[in-house]
């Protein structure tokens, strides 16, 4: 072979050119030991807590403690890989997640890696597992309702868009299946309140999350959810980072689209055992039930992430607005409302002139202007031991939310499904998240105190006490409306059915058909009025309640209805 000389001469002139001398310096540390989900790493002394660290063979870790003479990291992969003496390199970035369309029906593990075997996930955007809350000038009252398609709490323990509400209760009562009803019940929203859901599943067995994500397959919900799975065989720091890593996923959606987002942690429980297990292997001190003292922090920075963000005023009117001396959509709402006796359409007028704004873009309080700020709305669940809501975690998730719906294993076991407890069931941001027919006093505006004094009633009667004729029919009302509150799993019920049904309960009409048989008059009487007085059901869907004029109509209908039912006669369609 020969060598053209000017050649090889033309290529080392060029290397020559090009040399600048470069002085990379990076700190490198060593495993010193390693085990159960964590490692101790000597020399890194300028590394930062929650920094990502990548080890010679391709695991990665997370700075967990920072000690005098050594760091303590936990580890994202397969530790039984790594050895002591493996070297180390700090990565300069935190841990982060892809995020995107790309994931949507997707069953992801706790860093967005596929585990469903559909290939791998294209995301250009990457958002830090661990973001600081949105602020108060940020959020807005929560004051739009999330629908969960279960009558019990619709009608008596809503929950709003932006709102952190807890599911608790002791194991096989039902905390599960409440919240996968709400992701299907959410395909029902119409055009421009889509809600995207994430499933958080952290420590259950992974037939448990196969069969929760066929679940929703089959009912079309996984179109627009993502399943965050870390099952009881994912190390201890997977499960950990779950939750934080499902937030990031949602917090895409609702920052940079301006979504309405729903996250399911199922269940912080597991979460908090795991966060424990890392924290006594790191020798950090233990506190109450051999948890860490800042169990409750880790718990809360998660939690507070929920909310529902202001509205943004579009960008093309962003200038004409700041020089009216408005920042905001709030503000702006506020300044085109009129006051009683002032002239709206004269107001509207003055602030076209001093704007340029057209006219037209100013009605309905300028809501052309901005666009719907996002949410992201929690579920986190609680698993008790033998109800003992008094224990450590839950009360610490107890006090972070804005209420609770408790599941009480006595009423599981009586038939009462969902077996919600509404004598300490709450929503703290109550009617604010209900439609106003749902809190019409002739629906279910006084349901919840009715039904507590209901079991208080019952639990008395069980004496063998006799009862005056007020006290009875309360108890044979309350029996009823419990039936009428009973719901199939999987089956949702939009708003208008609910409004509907539990009407026709509050309003007596119910009074005299058999207790066993109002399942099965609920269910007839709702295909009766859907099937042959359509336009009666339109209404209700139209106005979200019943008024005066819709309440004569439904007057007749029922009574008829009534009658035919117990006399077993086919009712008149015509």
């Amino acid at each position: 072979m020969k060598f053209d000389i000017g050649e090889i001469t033309t290529i080392l002139k060029e290397q020559i050119e090009q040399y600048s001398e470069k002085l990379e310096v990076s700190q490198v540390g060593k495993v010193l030991e390693v085990g159960d989900g964590i490692a101790r790493i000597y020399g890194l002394s300028e590394a930062m807590a929650g920094e990502l660290l990548e080890f010679e063979n391709g695991v990665f870790g997370v700075v967990f403690n920072l000690e005098v003479q050594n760091i303590g990291a936990i580890l994202l992969g397969d530790y039984t890989k790594l050895r002591e003496g493996m070297s180390v390199k700090p990565t300069g970035r935190v841990l982060s997640v892809p995020v995107g369309e790309a994931l949507l029906g997707r069953v992801v593990d706790s860093l967005g890696q596929p585990l469903d075997g559909k290939g791998p996930i294209t995301s250009e955007k990457y958002y830090p597992v661990e973001r600081k809350a949105a602020g108060i000038a940020e959020r807005r009252p929560v004051n739009q309702p999330l629908q969960t398609g279960i009558k019990a709490i619709d009608a008596m323990i809503p929950i709003g868009r932006g709102q952190r509400e807890l599911i608790i209760g002791d194991r096989k009562t039902g905390k599960t299946a409440i919240a996968i009803d709400t992701i299907i019940n959410q395909k029902n929203n119409p055009k421009g309140e889509e809600v995207i859901c994430v499933y958080v599943a952290i420590g259950q067995k992974e037939s448990t999350i196969a069969s929760v994500v066929e679940t929703l397959r089959k009912h079309g919900a996984m179109d627009y959810t993502i399943v965050v799975a870390s099952s009881s065989s994912s190390p201890a720091p997977m499960q950990y980072i779950a939750p934080y890593a499902g937030t990031a996923m949602a917090e895409y959606f609702m920052y940079e689209h301006d979504k309405d987002t729903l996250v399911v942690y199922d269940d912080l429980t597991k979460q908090a055992q795991a966060y424990r297990q890392l924290s006594l292997l790191m020798r950090r001190p233990p506190g109450r039930e051999a948890y860490p003292g800042d169990i409750f922090y880790c718990h809360s920075r998660l939690l507070e992430r929920g909310v529902r963000l202001q509205d943004k005023i579009k960008e093309e009117y962003k200038d004409a607005l700041l020089k009216a001396g408005i920042s905001n959509a709030a503000l702006l709402g506020h300044r085109l409302s009129a006051r009683p006796g002032e002239d709206e359409e004269k107001k509207i007028e003055e602030f076209s002139k001093l704007t340029g704004i057209p006219k037209e873009k100013l009605k309905d309080k300028g809501k052309e202007l901005y666009t719907k700020g996002g949410s992201l709305t929690a579920l986190p669940i609680i698993e008790t031991q033998e109800g003992e809501v008094s224990a450590y975690i839950p009360t610490n998730v107890i006090s972070i939310t804005d209420g609770q719906i408790y599941l009480q294993p006595d009423l599981f076991f009586a038939g009462v499904r969902p077996a919600i407890d509404v004598g300490i069931s709450v929503s703290r941001v109550g009617g604010n998240a209900q439609v106003w027919g749902m809190k019409d006093k002739k629906v279910a505006g006084g349901l919840r105190l009715a039904l507590a004094a209901y079991r208080e009633l019952e639990a008395f009667a069980q004496l063998g006490t006799e009862l005056d004729k007020a006290s009875q029919a309360a108890l044979d009302r309350g029996a009823r409306m419990i039936e009428i509150l009973k719901q199939p799993q999987y089956q949702p019920m939009n708003v208008a059915e609910q409004i509907l049904i539990i009407y026709v309960g509050n309003q007596g009409y119910l009074d005299n058909i058999p207790v066993e048989r109002i399942q099965e008059f609920a269910n007839k009487f709702l295909a009766f009025i859907k099937d042959t007085h359509s336009e009666i059901y339109e209404d209700i869907q139209k106005k979200n309640g019943i008024d005066q004029e819709l309440e004569k109509k439904l007057e007749t209908e029922v009574t008829e209805y009534v009658k035919t039912f117990l006399s077993d006669e086919t009712p008149d369609v015509r």
